[in-house]
């Protein structure tokens, strides 16, 4: 069988759907020896993926996500490519894609939250490009064999949203980097000179989409601050739209010298940073299924997060929960936390077995045997 896999999304760029994808190419290399696997990329990241095994060969389809472009050219590169199963890891399926595919669908974030607020477009734009989205998604949902999501919670939105999907769709849970292979040669004086704080601190690692709910985060911050004046509030993240705009709300509540916004860091830097925080801080209104947290628990960092969507499935009793929508129970959940040196040290124990749970192995095995129901 020749199997396809929309890659475009390979590798670091595309933060957790560029993981995932490449994730699952590498592991289905370790374990699949007899299909064909046709790996559709972009230029930009053509040179992230090396191939090592022979029957997995690397085609480029160089075109932009959500693009015209993608809906026109990208089935006629599938089709030369003569591919019997497409994978697509994204809900972006080209409507005029007739073959026969399965789709992962992460999360429906753009269909609970479709606010402007967590775009750049004017209002006319954003709602020609959500309409575009229910469009893209339900004919996604609509024409998959089958579809795969990442948690129960997720499976449930789904079905709840797209009636059409239940029966076709089957669950496989994303894991975390354990950091292994990653070189510790962070110089920390150097580092904290640099980003121009120093711990102890609190720490948020991702985006700053209106969803993450980090203004209620700074401003729960704020209140804490005023009892613990050394400690600091670290959001690691690239410094786009979303957390400029963040960074001047924090302005506006006089925390320039205490919320920090490092920007993009290196693999090294992110493991030096969950190793040396105080607490991982969590605050989303919804995931999909929610790597970062996972991520801190497995360099021994204690978490704190919502008590929404997936994340009390994923993180188990091994983490401490708020209510990401009250202010004064995010703080009294955290300023608990920082007082309580006991129940860090079990949440630190129970997050280094929790993470065990998750494997990027049994999530290639899962798949594999999904392609493998379809032949």
């Amino acid at each position: 069988m020749r199997i396809g896999i929309d890659a475009r999304f390979y590798g670091p760029t595309a933060k957790g759907l560029g993981r995932y994808t490449e994730k699952l190419i590498q592991y289905l290399q370790e374990i699949d020896h007899e299909n064909e696997y046709i790996i559709f990329l972009r230029k930009s990241n053509w040179n992230f993926f090396l191939s090592k095994k022979g029957n997995f060969k690397k085609v480029i389809a160089d075109y932009r996500w959500y693009s015209f472009e993608e809906q026109i050219k990208l089935p006629h590169a599938i089709k030369k490519e003569k591919v019997d199963l497409m994978h697509f890891p994204h809900f972006n399926v080209p409507l005029f894609c007739r073959g026969k595919f399965i789709v992962t669908i992460h999360d429906l974030i753009l269909t609970r939250f479709p606010t402007e607020r967590a775009s750049t477009l004017g209002p006319f734009l954003y709602k020609i490009k959500h309409s575009l989205y229910k469009l893209v998604i339900w004919s996604a949902i609509k024409r998959a064999r089958r579809i795969i999501t990442v948690s129960e919670y997720s499976k449930k939105d789904i079905e709840d949203n797209f009636p059409k999907a239940k029966g076709k769709i089957n669950v496989t849970y994303e894991a975390t980097s354990d950091f292994k292979h990653t070189p510790h040669k962070i110089n920390e004086e150097e580092f904290f000179t640099r980003n121009h704080f120093k711990p102890p601190f609190l720490l948020y690692v991702g985006n700053a989409y209106p969803h993450k709910n980090l203004e209620k985060l700074i401003t729960a911050f704020a209140q804490i601050k005023k009892e613990h004046n050394d400690l600091n509030l670290v959001l690691v993240g690239k410094m786009d739209y979303f957390f400029k705009r963040l960074k001047k709300f924090a302005e506006r509540l006089q925390l320039e010298q205490g919320v920090i916004f490092p920007g993009y860091v290196k693999e090294e830097e992110l493991k030096f940073l969950y190793q040396k925080a105080k607490l991982y801080v969590f605050p989303s209104l919804v995931e999909g299924f929610g790597l970062p947290p996972l991520e801190a628990m497995s360099q021994g960092l204690p978490v704190a997060a919502s008590r929404s969507s997936c994340l009390p499935e994923v993180l188990g009793e091994s983490a401490e929960y708020f209510d990401p929508n009250n202010i004064n129970n995010i703080k009294s959940v955290i300023k608990d936390l920082l007082k309580n040196e006991v129940r860090m040290g079990e949440l630190k124990s129970m997050g280094f077995e929790q993470v065990k749970k998750y494997s990027w192995p049994n999530l290639a095995k899962k798949t594999l045997l999904i392609y493998k129901s379809l032949v």
